[in-house]
């Protein structure tokens, strides 16, 4: 068989933490994935079979969704904002621990009271998350789409309120922002072109057990 399978990986800590998972899995990358001065975006690995890009986390749910990555590692916030029908996301990877959260500057939480909102304006780049969870109870939800730095957003005036990840709170802190309400616990997830799968159900599931296994 010719068909070169490619997993898509995403940038930054998260790619950090599944480097292991993969290494137990038997899959290791070409040499120019570790070169930080590397340009490339595109890596073959010891598996003529398997080939690894390199994206934005955001992008990998969208490469793998539209057949253009057949893997891929996501974390299941990146899962629940986009929410394609295309993408099955089999195993749970016990890494990139983290929440997606509501914060407020400290001094407005120590009299805010979350259970009488009606309309609320947050910055975030989950706006379809944010506006799912503040539906379904009762609060219309006023989303500023927002890349990053979403720190900012409160003492620049922009909005009062944020909906971000939080691993330590650090950065929160750092901000004077308290978290004041928990929407999702966050993992990453290895997923899957539904497509793929059925059509190379046994190229493609085997590199799901070997994941499985790897992960657990």
């Amino acid at each position: 068989m010719s068909e070169v399978f490619v997993l898509a990986l995403p940038k930054g800590r998260i790619l950090r933490e599944v480097l292991p998972v993969l290494n137990r899995a038997g899959i290791e990358p070409e040499a120019a994935f570790a070169d930080d001065n590397s340009r490339a975006l595109r890596f073959k690995t010891n598996d003529p079979k398997l080939e690894i890009i390199r994206v934005r986390s955001f992008d990998v749910a969208t490469f793998v969704a539209f057949g253009a990555a057949q893997l891929g590692v996501a974390g299941n916030d990146v899962l629940l904002e986009f929410d394609y029908p295309e993408i099955y996301a089999p195993v749970d990877l016990n890494i990139g621990h983290c929440r997606l959260s509501v914060a407020e500057p400290a001094e407005m939480s120590a009299t805010d009271d979350p259970t009488r909102w009606s309309h609320i304006r947050v910055a975030t780049k989950y706006p379809n998350v944010t506006q799912a969870h503040f539906a379904a109870r009762g609060v219309q939800a006023e989303c500023i789409k927002l890349s990053g730095a979403m720190e900012l957003a409160p003492t620049l005036g922009l909005c009062r309120r944020i909906v971000d990840l939080v691993s330590s709170g650090a950065t929160l802190r750092a901000n004077n922002l308290v978290e004041i309400e928990r929407i999702a616990e966050v993992t990453s997830r290895l997923i899957v072109n539904r497509t793929a799968m059925k059509t190379y159900p046994r190229e493609i599931g085997d590199w799901v057990e070997r994941l499985r296994r790897a992960a657990a």
